[in-house]
């Protein structure tokens, strides 16, 4: 019987339900179910976060990243075949945008301690048709460093953030543009508020955040059959935009942000005061930035003991995950463009990885009590 289960969506929006049918209420008497007020809200409300000055309600994240590329290609930045550097530990989400646009991803492997980008080996990959850098802040952590600036800088290319995990998180030094925020770091980012994010919509929907006012428009109009007014179709363009009843369920959740954030901080302390084993790698936390939101608290399970560990940790009623079990370029989709390639790191981890429960749901004393569960693990017949 599962006592500590991973992630339960009933209490994630429990806390929320009078204002979630408050607001659900609102659109329906309103009328209006496609754009209006509750989605020119959000954008503001969003870019007040971030300090983005554009922001764009879309569908879903996987489309936010499109539309970007698909915008820099409108507007001339790119051209199909042009390359977009990606980490090569990330959900394929990152990778099928790239795809889509048709340019071509080119992965780079990751730092096995933050397990995001390894920005020193960006600069080896550049090629004459690179064009932009994707950083993904994978799990809740930022990935944002001076290597990664410099480079961009020294080459000409965009910044382009995948901000599906991390929104609310904070770096250690200024972005592009000044702002310290992740989806305002560099040129234009993609968000994801699928229900199990940090701000979970009641279903699927995602933003474009941007300083650049020729991009917004572009995205904005790609969003709308590529229309800039009704039946001027500007753009052979896609229907990629964000319903209003999920606008206004996010304006809900986008209030207790800062207070989902901490919370999911607190829970990650006490795994990290808690978990002492040499077989297990803890996430490193600091404190002098909110540079983590926690979005996943992700350990390594080390010797080939992972599959052992979550069936000892089931059967003590511990649900776990594993994000992400198969990198992008080892999917058979993939296997024609990016699997004749290795990433020794980002492979390494995909086989020691396990996610611990850290939603809400999981309190602190329970990521306690895990924490001594997990100590107390007798591994010894793992073969």
């Amino acid at each position: 019987m599962i006592k500590y289960p991973f992630l339960d969506l009933g209490k994630v929006n429990e806390p929320y339900l009078y204002e979630l049918k408050e607001a659900a209420c609102r659109v329906i008497e309103s009328g209006r179910f496609i754009g209006g007020e509750e989605v020119d809200a959000l954008e503001q409300e969003l870019s007040t976060l971030t300090h983005a000055p554009y922001a764009i309600g879309v569908s879903n994240g996987l489309d936010a990243l499109r539309l970007i590329l698909r915008g820099y290609i409108e507007l001339g930045v790119m051209t199909h075949g042009d390359e977009v550097i990606v980490p090569a530990n990330t959900y394929i989400a990152s990778v099928l945008a790239v795809s889509d646009a048709g340019l071509t991803s080119v992965p780079v492997d990751i730092d096995p301690v933050t397990m995001n980008i390894d920005t020193s080996l960006i600069d080896k990959t550049i090629t004459s048709r690179t064009r932009a850098v994707m950083p993904v802040h994978l799990y809740g952590r930022v990935a944002w460093d001076n290597t990664l600036v410099e480079t961009a800088k020294k080459h000409n290319l965009k910044i382009i953030e995948d901000n599906a995990q991390a929104l609310g998180a904070r770096a250690s030094l200024d972005g592009l543009h000044g702002s310290r925020m992740t989806g305002a770091l560099g040129d234009a980012a993609g968000v994801s508020f699928y229900p199990t994010k940090n701000v979970g919509a009641l279903g699927d929907a995602g933003a474009v955040l941007t300083h650049d006012r020729d991009l917004a428009i572009a995205v904005r109009a790609l969003a709308n059959y590529g229309s800039d007014r009704r039946y001027h179709n500007i753009y052979r363009g896609f229907n990629c935009r964000l319903d209003p009843i999920q606008a206004a369920m996010l304006r809900v959740k986008l209030r207790h942000l800062k207070e989902e954030n901490a919370e999911r901080f607190a829970r990650a302390l006490a795994y990290n005061n808690t978990i002492r084993r040499d077989d297990v790698i803890l996430p490193e936390i600091t404190s002098t930035v909110v540079d983590n939101v926690w979005h996943q608290y992700v350990i390594r399970v080390t010797e080939g003991k992972r599959a052992l560990f979550r069936e000892r940790l089931a059967d003590k009623g511990v649900a776990t995950d594993i994000h992400y079990a198969v990198p992008p370029h080892r999917q058979p989709c993939y296997a024609d463009t990016l699997g004749q390639q290795s990433y020794p790191v980002a492979e390494r981890l995909a086989d020691e990885i396990v996610s611990l429960p850290i939603g809400t749901g999981t309190s602190v004393r329970d990521a306690s009590d895990i924490g001594h569960i997990i100590n107390s693990l007798d591994l010894s017949n793992c073969s």
